[in-house]
């Protein structure tokens, strides 16, 4: 399940860490990871660098975005998504994401990518409101709420014809196909192939949060596979990205997907974090309840 999902000191003597100031600052705490011997056959990460620019209107969507936040922040874009494509277009991805994150705001997720399809413009408009599609389309399926799985092939196909191959969106859209095939079409060499498209091409633009969703599904097919020094590396490399961007909402699901790839004790000490933060964060996302229950298993 997607984060869904973000590096070498040792977690073995670490206290938990306290992430309640955290929510009220958007200074990153870091967290100790176990570091891998080698890493995947992908390109690294570059430095992080601040998410969003130096725009106040963008750092304060961030801000709000990265707690979970995401009707606040669709507020703030909603006087600018009337007329411009680009703001009714990000404002759709923040209801698409909190479907994907809370298993709700459906309604308000289709009105608004109605209205982003309505004002595209041009064949990239076009393209990412049909990848926004796809994806809402992707996260009502792999959530059970209604059988979407055709309308997220057609809407992601649409995309993919759509967007150039140097399309900003593209690395995104890679990710998103990656994320069908291994969870709707159980296909984990074509997952692996188009989260490597995608991770390339985040490296290339500077994408850290989308390199911390490929970090860590790279490392969720490494783990299927047993390779467990390379799914640490990855799991491990994920997390530290988000600690680093400030993405509080994504870090809860890095924090257990780094346990089921570390050693009993450590491992312990993770998944304990990732609950409490959980719990920190209002219980979202929902999904990660019953991983944090049960044993380990694949999200």
């Amino acid at each position: 399940m997607p984060g869904s999902a973000d590096s070498a000191d040792s977690v073995s003597s670490a206290d938990p860490v306290d992430f309640t100031d955290q929510l009220r600052s958007t200074a990153p705490v870091p967290v100790p990871v176990p570091g891998p011997a080698s890493a995947p056959e992908v390109p690294e990460v570059p430095p992080v660098r601040g998410f969003e620019g130096d725009d106040p209107l963008d750092r304060a969507v961030w801000r709000l975005r990265s707690r979970g936040c995401w009707d606040d922040a669709a507020a703030l874009l909603e006087p600018h998504s009337v007329r411009h494509a680009s703001a009714a277009l990000r404002r759709a991805a923040l209801l698409v994401e909190r479907c994907m994150f809370t298993a709700t705001g459906w309604a308000e997720a289709e009105d608004a990518l109605r209205h982003a399809e309505a004002l595209a413009g041009d064949d990239d408009e076009r393209g990412g409101a049909a990848c926004e599609r796809g994806h809402l389309a992707y996260a009502a399926t792999v959530l059970g709420v209604r059988d979407r799985a055709d309308e997220a092939r057609s809407a992601l196909g649409r995309a993919a014809a759509l967007l150039a191959p140097a399309a900003a969106g593209r690395p995104l859209l890679d990710f998103r196909r990656g994320l069908m095939a291994e969870h709707v079409a159980d296909s984990p060499d074509a997952a692996r192939a188009a989260y490597r498209r995608a991770h390339a091409g985040a490296t290339a633009q500077g994408d850290a949060l989308l390199l911390s969703f490929t970090w860590r599904h790279l490392a969720g097919l490494a783990l299927r596979d047993g390779e467990l020094t390379e799914a640490r590396h990855g799991f491990a490399e994920s997390l530290r990205i988000r600690e680093e961007l400030g993405f509080l909402i994504g870090t809860a699901p890095a924090l257990a997907a780094l346990a089921d790839a570390a050693p009993e004790g450590d491992a312990d000490r993770l998944r304990a974090e990732a609950a409490r933060l959980f719990r920190l964060m209002g219980g979202v996302p929902t999904w990660l309840a019953d991983h944090l229950s049960a044993a380990p298993a694949a999200t």
